[in-house]
């Protein structure tokens, strides 16, 4: 016959101390002496007592679990490696504070009302945001549902309203292009992230204001939408290469279109980095599988993961929703060295 789970008041009795002493030591609460702590944290490892999570739940009003929301297709979960990095970082972030992860994805309106539908039913005490686009009406529902948000990255059209975690994608944009600058470079191009994200907006910007402190015109001819993906990036190098075919520098904005800009180059004729020098945006794994290597800006994506969750906390105590933002570091390589 298996042993019967101990109780909270099995606790109580194998420390001297009332149920509702014990009580207050599992839920941190104050107004415990430190003698009565001891006492009860020597029962619980004598008894071998583990708290029963519902339990809690309805004692607390507190789940103990977080999502981890992505507003993307699922592939780019597995494709993309900034998702993957953040997601570990995240884990190990909420496993520290023994809080459990759930992972949700919602990018066709089906998942949208799934997902609203759940986290409106107190599933969850709050929700990691990652890579949501401003015109997405789940940010509005999840506003209006009072549920506590923080997002990688800042939301456009919700800065006042949602937490966020932010690179700094301006300062790390500008400082790629000046790299090339300085490198002699001054016709460089640009493919850009999606226009209704934060990051893909103010590294374009970024982009922008080092041509104009430098004294070079910011051509329309030389900046190619992306979508962060290799995809985006082998299309928008085909078609700057087709208006620009002189240019000699590249700053794309994530390190996959970055990637894809290089078998284009070499098909094109063009020497990566003798006669085009190339710049990305991450510094993941990909930017060292390359050849050449990739120059990029590193996105320092284990703080935000860390940084993320301790503002969620913040904000599920009920402090008032700030932004943080993370400074970048150029990385140079083979693709764009130094002189």
């Amino acid at each position: 016959m298996s042993r019967k789970r101990p109780t909270i008041r099995d606790v109580a009795a194998e420390a001297g101390v009332s149920y509702a002493t014990v009580s207050r030591v599992l839920n941190g609460r104050d107004w415990v002496s430190p003698e009565a702590v001891r006492a009860v944290r020597d029962a619980i490892a004598r008894t071998g007592y583990t708290a029963n999570p519902h339990a809690r739940s309805l004692a607390t009003g507190k789940s103990g679990s977080i999502a981890f929301l992505l507003t993307e297709p699922q592939h780019l979960l597995f494709e993309d490696p900034n998702f993957s990095v953040l997601l570990r970082g995240v884990a190990q972030a909420l496993s520290d504070r023994e809080l459990t992860l759930i992972l949700m994805i919602a990018s066709t309106p089906e998942e949208r009302a799934r997902t609203l539908t759940y986290l409106s039913g107190g599933h969850v005490d709050g929700v990691l945001l990652v890579s949501p686009h401003s015109g997405d009406p789940l940010l509005s529902q999840l506003v209006q549902a009072e549920i506590p948000i923080v997002a990688c990255g800042q939301v456009l059209g919700f800065e006042d309203s949602i937490s966020s975690v932010s690179a700094d994608d301006w300062g790390g944009a500008r400082a790629g292009v000046e790299h090339l600058i300085a490198a002699g470079c001054r016709r460089i191009a640009t493919i850009t992230g999606p226009q209704d994200q934060f990051g893909g907006v103010f590294r374009l910007r970024g982009y922008a204001d080092a041509l104009t402190a430098h004294g070079i015109t910011v051509d329309p001819a030389y900046i190619e939408h992306g979508d962060w993906s290799r995809e985006s990036g082998t299309a928008g190098m085909r078609a700057l290469l087709d208006r620009v075919p002189d240019l000699d520098g590249v700053f794309a904005a994530s390190d996959a279109m970055a990637a894809a800009t290089l078998p284009v180059l070499r098909e094109a004729g063009r020497d990566v980095p003798g006669g085009v020098r190339v710049v990305g945006f991450d510094d993941s794994v990909l930017a060292v599988t390359t050849e050449p290597t990739l120059t990029t800006v590193r996105n320092p994506m284990e703080r935000i993961s860390e940084e993320m969750v301790r503002l969620l906390t913040d904000v599920i105590a009920g402090r008032t929703p700030l932004s943080i933002t993370v400074p970048t570091s150029l990385v140079v390589r083979a693709s764009s060295p130094a002189l």
